[in-house]
């Protein structure tokens, strides 16, 4: 009995914990694929006959009889039109005459189609065509007459004349709208661009940094990460500041001062600036899989192979590329869903090149078409998941070993390759610097590429004093009030995320419960998914869950918290897994047999060991929530707004000012809980891992604004 009644806690957190992930990461998951088959509109004409028969068979033969004869008979000629045209189709025939003429000569053509009908057809379109004046032209006021006989869904069906069923129709639109065939083909393309650049960029900069080849290996690897603590969208503004219309190299200093361009026709707007955007934004998460790699990489291998007289590139190409390629896959897998589901820099900087993320967003927030964009949500999914599999097909039977104590290879580089990878690490660094140097000038600059006089208007909410923004324009999203809401946010879900990851952890490797491996799935699954699908999956399952308006999450600060911490936790319980399967587990078995329950346990033992991960688990939230933009921009509403948002949305309209302002804000913060870690850590005990904060021990989310 006693030992039965030890097992209740271990069950009861276990539960706990499984119903959570299950609410909050596999219902709005599954939430968007169920979404996406349901189509809800227009019924179609045979349909919608049957709905209107079903209707008049309500009524009384007499005063059925008595309103089709008035209906009919006070039916106008543009009415007359419409009815006959459906009457045509119910019948199985297509109208023979223009539909796009005014209604005088289309009924003068209608005449004409129906007597030169054979007499069969003529009576069939004859009988239907009263009977479609009332589909199309009276339903509603049938619907109002026997309301209280067919209760009240048959009501609203009747009425609207639309409603929903099952079917692959919006996943078919892709092949048959040319916009939507169009906008896949651009993002297709985007992402093939994207990993040409972006996957070999960071193998050479990840190489350089691990052979030899970059100066100052440790702080290049810090400059080459500061992209994933940017705020939202810092390197596609930064690029329209720099070489857009008015950007201060096209317009200030290429075409204004020197003359030699025309900045309004030669710009980084297009196809060319969204693959730079994008390889920047995308090149520190590369380079953390493959630095991790390549730091790994036996280096004695590279001196057996230059033993047996191979030189530097042979033994690059036969040697260093092969036992890389597993990383090289998985990051080359990592750019392509990236730029398949990123939306922000194609809107800015892409003005003229739609792609499906775009239009996602576009359905979302002017449509509210849920249905459709859960579709091509799903499509968003398919390339990625098909070259995946490609390429792990590629090379299986291979095995790869490359970690080793013996460290990393003492040959020299040679000289061409030292200054090749050199100036190519100084010149991604100078894009980087001059990244946050334009935004550090954009929030101090009134009007940019117009006004050069400083300011400080764009950190107020009083604004800059010019043109709309003097008068108020905008005004709901000047100053510093959305940051302080951002941080607050992040405030509550990044130690909650933090100490929830560490319990996850505690339960999958310590209770080991049945359901273990449901668990971990669940939990990587944001890791996986791009947080765009996140974010629809909480519109659709939070708004009315269970038919219940009181549980209702939607325009609440709660759901941008919980969509912030279920979306990152996955970085926490990774780090603590990693640290609890460090420790013998014995510890806790002698806390509990000195008497100290599961509780007691973890708060005592277990926590303070894992103190590293927990704030790792809080940092790495605590930052998104700043920073994330993907899945939170459908979630935000009047009343609460966040600064990611925000500066997507100034960027968007040109309010360079306002975005580089919020951008500056934010980022000193997310390098201020960086600092504040990195000194917790420096607290501890000596001897005890210590936590880096720029160099998270697990992939970033798939995501195409995890940032």
């Amino acid at each position: 009995m006693t030992r039965l009644l030890r097992q209740v806690p271990r069950a009861l957190a276990s539960g706990v914990v499984t119903l959570l992930l299950l609410v909050f990461i596999g219902v709005p998951i599954g939430a968007v694929l169920v979404n996406s088959f349901v189509i809800s509109g227009p019924m179609p004409l045979v349909r919608l006959k049957a709905v209107t028969v079903e209707a008049l068979d309500q009524l009384p033969t007499e005063d059925r009889a008595i309103l089709m004869r008035r209906w009919s008979e006070t039916a106008t000629e543009p009415e007359r039109v419409e009815g006959s045209a459906a009457a045509f189709r119910l019948a199985g025939l297509t109208p023979p005459w223009d539909r796009t003429a005014p209604y005088s000569e289309q009924a003068q053509a209608m005449q004409a189609a129906l007597t030169a009908l054979g007499p069969q057809d003529r009576a069939e379109v004859a009988d239907n065509q009263a009977l479609a004046h009332v589909m199309l032209h009276k339903r509603t006021a049938l619907a109002f007459r026997v309301k209280s006989l067919i209760g009240q869904q048959a009501f609203d069906t009747l009425r609207n004349g639309s409603e929903e069923r099952w079917g692959l129709d919006h996943y078919l639109k892709v092949f048959q709208d040319s916009y939507l065939r169009n906008a896949a083909f651009n993002s297709l393309t985007l992402a093939g661009l994207s990993v040409v650049f972006t996957v070999p960029l960071a193998f050479a900069l990840a190489y350089g940094i691990n052979c030899g080849g970059v100066p100052w290996p440790s702080v290049m690897r810090g400059v080459f990460l500061m992209p994933l603590v940017a705020p939202p969208v810092l390197i596609a503004t930064a690029t329209v500041m720099l070489f857009g219309r008015r950007g201060l190299v096209t317009h200030s200093l290429l075409d204004q001062g020197l003359g030699l361009i025309d900045a309004d026709e030669t710009n980084l707007y297009g196809l060319l600036g969204v693959v730079l955007a994008q390889t920047l934004s995308f090149m520190p998460a590369t380079l953390i899989i493959l630095d991790n790699v390549l730091r790994r990489q036996d280096g004695r291998i590279d001196e057996a192979a230059a033993g047996l007289g191979a030189g530097h590139f042979t033994t690059f190409r036969h040697v260093t590329l092969p036992l890389a390629l597993p990383a090289i896959k998985r990051a080359i897998v990592l750019v392509f869903i990236m730029s398949l589901t990123d939306f922000g820099n194609p809107l800015i900087l892409g003005r003229d090149t739609p792609v499906l993320a775009g239009i996602v967003y576009d359905e979302i927030t002017a449509y509210r078409n849920t249905p459709l964009a859960a579709a091509l949500c799903v499509w968003l999914i398919i390339p990625s998941l098909l070259l995946y599999l490609g390429l792990e097909l590629f090379g299986r039977r291979k095995g790869y070993s490359s970690a080793s104590i013996a460290g990393r290879s003492e040959l020299p580089m040679p000289r061409s390759w030292r200054i090749g990878l050199a100036t190519l690490a100084g010149m991604v660094g100078a894009l980087i610097f001059a990244v946050y140097g334009t935004m550090a000038l954009g929030a101090v600059t009134k009007v940019w590429g117009t006004d050069w006089s400083l300011t400080l208007g764009h950190f107020t909410g009083e604004g800059a004093k010019v043109g709309l923004a003097g008068t108020g324009y905008g005004s709901s999203e000047r100053g510093l009030e959305l940051v302080w809401e951002s941080l607050r946010i992040g405030v509550i879900a990044g130690p909650v995320g933090g100490l929830f990851a560490v319990v996850i952890a505690y339960v999958v490797e310590r209770l080991r419960p049945p359901g273990a491996n449901l668990i971990v799935f669940l939990v990587l699954v944001p890791a996986i998914l791009p947080g765009i699908i996140f974010g629809i999956g909480y519109i659709v399952a939070f708004n009315i869950p269970f038919g219940i308006p009181s549980l209702s999450l939607t325009g609440t600060s709660a759901i941008l918290v919980v969509n912030i911490l279920f979306s990152n936790i996955f970085v926490g319980v990774l780090a603590a897994r990693a640290a609890l399967q460090r420790v013998d587990g014995s510890i806790d078995e002698a806390a509990e047999s000195l008497g100290a329950g599961l509780v007691l346990r973890f708060l005592n033992v277990t926590l303070p060991i894992l103190l590293p991960a927990l704030l790792l688990g809080m940092l790495y939230v605590f930052i998104d929530a700043l920073t994330t933009l993907s899945s939170i921009i459908f979630l935000v509403s009047g009343n609460h707004k966040l600064a990611a948002v925000a500066i997507f949305n100034h960027a968007s309209s040109g309010e360079f000012g306002y975005a580089a302002a919020k951008s500056l804000v934010l980022l000193a913060f997310a390098l201020a809980a960086i600092g504040l870690a990195r000194l917790i850590e420096k607290r501890r005990e000596p001897g005890r891992h210590r936590l880096s904060p720029l160099r998270w021990p697990t992939l970033p989310r798939f995501s195409a604004f995890s940032k």
